[in-house]
């Protein structure tokens, strides 16, 4: 069964606020990172999210899959260059990746159709 990415980004959502809440200063180190990590600079942000994704991917996490692809949906990404950073993290990863990068196939489907 495929999983739901829409729900799932949804739902982490809801948790790290939480954690957001209860470990205020660990949250606020880790999305000042973020934020520092995702700026342009050298590189657009879609690009470091092309990256992101890669590593979603390789490391084999659904909802990273789930957040890099809804964020590279939103920044309008296409389908070919979607698939071409597939390509490069199965390339990497190979087999393991290459199912996982089934898994970011679905969630970019998913995003899409909204």
């Amino acid at each position: 069964m495929a999983a739901d990415y829409i729900s799932m980004a949804a739902d982490i959502s809801k948790q790290t606020a939480v954690l957001k809440q209860d470990i205020p200063e660990t949250m606020a180190g880790f999305y000042a990172m973020a934020g520092g990590a995702d700026k342009a600079g050298a590189l657009d942000s879609k690009t470091k999210e092309y990256v992101a994704l890669g590593i979603a991917v390789s490391t084999r996490c659904d909802p990273c899959i789930a957040f890099h692809t809804r964020a590279l949906v939103k920044m309008g990404v296409t389908k070919a260059e979607f698939e071409e950073v597939l390509g490069t993290a199965i390339y990497m990863g190979g087999g393991p990746s290459l199912m996982y990068a089934a898994h970011a196939m679905e969630a970019f489907e998913q995003f899409s159709a909204k």
